[in-house]
């Protein structure tokens, strides 16, 4: 039976008996604390009798590794199991409350015995050997983070004295992880002392040298994949195209664009005077792409393709570029949109049907000098389509559509280098513009007139008080407008001024454009269509993807703004003045497309051209602060 004042072991804890009673026994553990508990719950490492005086100086955990590896070698190769009081004995030379604690500790240690307290075991050599090696590993990779840790909190008091040296890099990943929010925790930041949050982990990473400015962290914080889709659709299989290659089709693009999926071209329309027939030719991978293949996944995964100033992440394969971009070989297999618009610039009606087209490409600018200057019959063409789409823009604005033309810029990283460039006002721009909205419009229509679930946009705008002009206006029309919504039932568009909207002409960047095609394709097959709960399901979890990417581009191009403003400390700026908020006003920097809030040292009114100085830029909050020049 056991003792009174016994040590024993409960839950891994020293305690002692005090006494009995009621079949249960009363323990002391050594925090003072006393706990009722039955026979089966300790284990008796020593009768007693263990004095309290005694029990408060014993120590918990295994002895002198040295001592018991003496004593497992004394034992080493014996086959009869020896009790806790030998091994006790052997240890410490002596059976004691203490003695027997230490050979407790040493036996749960594993190292160099296992069994029981009744049972002990010495481990095998190479056990043994193979158990030491991994303990030494371990013990050296615990005295070279101890290390590191000091040469972290000395580079962070003093970066120029105290660099980090590269191999270093290894003891961060932790950190690195939280800065790219792929972890919410890291040891080493809760180590220092230091908030646990991405942003105080990308400070210490560009502190510390081990990262620079030049690394981008905010994709991969909204969950944007950066590897390369490795799945190709296949080509199209051959099927009866309309042949379209007598018309001119224009590409119109910025010159940097690569993956062109859309075209126009015009002509009269021969029975109805008064009457322009439109074409919108699209890229065509729908031709090869079917619903829950593989490519359609992945597509639906990533949601839209992202563009960023450092590189191009697409929601398809690179290499179904050559095979369904329009324009990059004599001819192009698309998907047009014949519309047939009236005197007013309305879509009164609408055939979608696969083709083949000769496209040409050319750049806005390119574009723009022939509609002004040209003599060609290409640029008759193009002015033709320039006009068309005048009216077009002019029903939609009679329609209540908002016109919003804020300044953007585009943003290449290259080398190590930012360049950053003014958008220019392209007129072709405009008319590429209307032809998708054009193109958006009447296959709307066309697929709510056949009764098809589709992935159909519509938005509200509410516009409050009287709107000033110029970019003010601009600027505050952008916040009267609600976020679109995406859905299975046609709906209005009170920001584009149309009763039925989608959007078409992107099956190559976009998801929903790609499921509006396959869709359509399905219908003119004749084959099974998707439901009106499959499409919504499909634009909600793609729509995931996509603001992930419009969130990511936002968050990298405001990243790459602040590291090319990072050497520019007391530039001098030309701003515009948009809204007073209280004591600071709100502002906009054209030839950065970057809005923020200064204190300004007169009365201003609103589109006033002021003139800004940068005062500091900080990377990591993504900010960057202006004072108002003299």
């Amino acid at each position: 039976m056991m003792s009174e004042n016994a040590l024993v072991i409960y839950k891994n804890k020293l305690a002692i008996v005090k006494d009995r009673s009621d079949g249960k026994i009363t323990i002391l553990l050594k925090d003072g604390t006393q706990v009722k508990v039955r026979d089966k719950d300790v284990e008796v490492i020593h009768p007693g009798p263990c004095p309290i005086e005694d029990f408060s100086s014993i120590k918990d955990g295994s002895p002198d590794v040295s001592v018991v590896r003496e004593a497992w070698e004394l034992l080493s190769g014996e086959d009869s199991p020896l009790s806790l009081k030998d091994l006790a004995t052997l240890i410490s030379n002596e059976y004691t409350p203490s003695s027997a604690c230490a050979a407790y500790f040493a036996l749960k240690d594993g190292l160099y015995f296992s069994g029981s307290v009744a049972a002990i075991t010495p481990r095998d050599k190479d056990e043994v050997a193979s158990a030491e090696a991994k303990r030494g590993d371990k013990q050296r990779e615990t005295d070279e983070r101890v290390q590191f840790l000091e040469r972290l909190k000395a580079c962070l008091k003093k970066p120029a004295e105290n660099p980090m040296p590269p191999n270093d890099a290894r003891f961060i990943q932790d950190v690195e992880a939280l800065a790219y929010g792929k972890s919410t925790k890291s040891k080493t930041m809760k180590e220092l002392g230091l908030g646990e949050t991405p942003e105080d982990a990308h400070s210490l990473l560009l502190k510390t040298g081990f990262w620079t400015e030049m690394v981008n962290p905010h994709p991969v914080r909204f969950g944007f994949s950066l590897s390369c889709v490795t799945i190709c659709p296949d080509p199209p299989s051959a099927e009866d195209r309309r042949d379209l290659c007598y018309l001119t089709a224009f590409a119109i693009d910025n010159p940097w664009s690569n993956d062109p999926d859309d075209a126009v071209s015009i002509e009269k329309a021969e029975d109805s005077p008064g009457r322009t027939v439109l074409y919108v030719h699209v890229a065509d991978p729908a031709s090869s792409i079917a619903f829950d293949s593989p490519v359609e996944k992945e597509a639906r995964d990533r949601g839209a393709t992202l563009y960023l100033p450092e590189g191009t992440f697409r929601m398809l394969a690179e290499e179904a570029l050559p095979i369904f971009a329009l324009g990059l070989s004599e001819k192009s297999l698309a998907l047009t949109f014949k519309l047939i618009i009236d005197e007013n610039g309305s879509v009164i009606d609408t055939e979608i049907f696969p083709s083949v087209v000769k496209v040409q490409r050319i750049t806005y600018e390119e574009a723009d000098r022939e509609i002004d200057t040209g003599t060609s019959a290409s640029a008759d063409t193009l002015r033709s389509l320039y006009e068309l789409t005048q009216k077009i823009f002019k029903r939609r604005i009679a329609q209540g559509a908002v016109n919003i033309d804020l300044p953007g810029v585009h943003i290449t990283v290259e080398d190590g280098t930012v360049k950053i460039e003014p958008e220019i006002s392209y007129r072709s721009a405009s008319l590429v513009r209307e032809c998708m909205i054009a193109a958006g419009e009447g296959a709307g229509t066309w697929a709510a007139s056949r009764g098809l679930a589709f992935p159909y946009i519509s938005q509200e705008v509410d516009i409050q008080g009287k709107v000033p002009d110029g970019l003010a206006g601009f600027w505050q029309l952008r916040r009267f407008m609600r976020p679109r919504v995406i859905s299975a039932k046609p709906g209005h568009h009170q920001g584009l001024g149309l009763d039925t909207y989608t959007q078409v002409t992107s099956p190559l960047r976009r998801y929903t454009d790609l499921l509006s095609h396959i869709q359509i394709r399905s219908f003119l097959r004749g084959d099974k269509l998707l439901s009106a709960d499959e499409i919504s399901a499909r634009i909600g979890f793609s729509e995931a993807g996509t603001s992930s990417a419009v969130q990511a581009e936002r968050a990298s191009c405001n990243h790459w703004i602040m590291v090319y403003l990072s050497d520019k400390k007391d530039s001098v700026w030309d701003a515009v003045a948009l809204e007073k908020k209280g004591s600071r006003w709100a502002v906009i920097i054209p030839s950065l497309a970057l809005e923020t809030q200064v204190v300004l040292q007169k009365d201003v009114a609103p589109n006033e051209k002021i003139k800004l100085t940068l005062k500091s830029v900080n990377i990591v909050k993504t900010e960057a602060v202006f004072a108002n020049s003299n």
